[in-house]
């Protein structure tokens, strides 16, 4: 199954299906088993990577509704 990313309006990403989270270092973080997830984009988790519902405690809001990207530029 392919891993499915849904961007919630006002709030985090949420991951399903298989996957694994690095560090920078490539070190992973341990999901205990989790195939959901949910990964903050407001910046204000105290848990970060991960979200813990500071989103709505802050009056985060981002709308983002899907649209079709321009190609990737070529590589030199």
């Amino acid at each position: 199954m392919a891993t499915k990313v849904t961007v919630n309006n006002n709030g985090p990403l949420r991951l399903e299906g298989e996957f694994a989270i690095q560090d920078p270092t490539g070190s992973a973080f341990g999901l205990a088993g989790r195939t959901v997830i949910s990964l903050c984009r407001c910046g204000f988790s105290e848990n970060k990577p991960f979200c813990d519902g500071a989103h709505a405690r802050n009056g985060f809001q981002s709308v983002c509704e899907a649209r079709e990207l321009p190609p990737p530029k070529p590589k030199v």
